[in-house]
């Protein structure tokens, strides 16, 4: 549904449905039921400003009753955040596309305690492009190659390329040279295909019994030490994997390196869940989106956009 409200410092207007029924006559009533105890002056003054509208960017004041809207739309009020320390690369930009290396740590689209820093809200702002669309994500640790459409007109033709998987992928990581203990020995190129579904205990995904869902090709290209570190020293060889995803699970990649043995370094979610920490910047993922092909829905023509960066523990 279309928002009534236009992007305002990079950020979407956000949405909420009244209820149909209850204990509240008003919009206002509901909203202070919701979020009352945090801020019920800004609440008042919001409604009092016009700033809350329906739908055809109707405002509401608070003596609008509950029932005459079912959606209403309006700004939140953004926290102050901290400036996550990377950089996004413009590699490719022209009347229908953006193509950016993505730096890890930064998420693509804003949520939860990220909106400002957020690699769609930054470009938003930076390039004075409200209506940027990221066409796919990468999950926040991961880097590389990022597509989003600058023009809602030719945005559909993209997308249907990635409905219909014929957009191209490829990944590289660092993980371990072998299987970690108890688990088969691999041979490569390997396919890895199952069927994944986002855990109900946590914000994980996991394996579970049924028709496949998700398809991986793994190749591993080259071979190399380990860390240097003399407390590390027993440390397993490590490798540099090509990933080609066939599918498109959440941390698919993750968990199918996971799967074989094969955990990717500073992974801390597969195989084993760790404490939540602070972000460590010297240590990111070691996963990168490092391609991306497919024809161009308007030209007709093959295109391939590759990744600059590169994995700090690929020697």
């Amino acid at each position: 549904m279309q928002s009534p409200l236009p992007v305002r410092d990079g950020v979407n207007a956000t949405r909420l449905r009244l209820p149909d029924e209850g204990p509240w006559d008003t919009a206002m009533d509901y909203m202070m039921h919701r979020w009352g105890h945090i801020d019920p002056q800004g609440i008042e003054d919001r409604f009092d400003a016009g700033e809350i509208v329906g739908e055809a960017g109707i405002p509401l004041d608070r003596a609008t009753p509950l029932r005459n809207h079912t959606f209403i739309w309006y700004y939140r009020t953004l926290p102050p955040e901290i400036r996550i320390p990377v950089e996004l690369n413009i590699l490719h930009q022209d009347e229908h596309l953006l193509v950016v290396d993505k730096p890890h740590f930064l998420p693509t689209t804003p949520g939860g305690t990220y909106i400002q820093e957020s690699a769609l809200v930054r470009l938003r702002n930076q390039l004075e492009l409200p209506d940027l669309i990221p066409m796919h994500r990468l999950d926040r640790m991961t880097a590389g190659i990022l597509l989003l459409s600058t023009n809602p007109e030719t945005r559909g033709k993209y997308q249907v390329l990635f409905e219909k998987r014929q957009v191209q992928k490829e990944y590289e990581c660092v993980a371990a040279a072998e299987p970690a203990p108890g688990h088969p020995a691999v041979g490569f190129p390997a396919v890895v295909r199952n069927r994944m579904t986002k855990s109900r205990s946590y914000l994980l995904a996991e394996v579970i019994d049924g028709e496949p869902n998700a398809e991986t090709r793994i190749e591993r290209l080259r071979t190399f030490d380990g860390p240097d570190n003399p407390a590390e020293a027993a440390a397993r060889r490590r490798a540099l994997y090509r990933l080609e995803p066939h599918s498109g699970k959440t941390h698919q990649l993750r968990v199918h390196m996971a799967s074989l043995g094969l955990g990717i370094v500073n992974d801390a979610f597969y195989p084993d869940l760790l404490d939540k920490a602070p972000d460590d910047y010297s240590k990111p993922l070691q996963l990168l989106a490092r391609g991306i092909r497919f024809v161009d829905p308007i030209s007709g023509v093959p295109v391939q956009y590759r990744s600059g960066l590169e994995l700090s523990e690929a020697r």
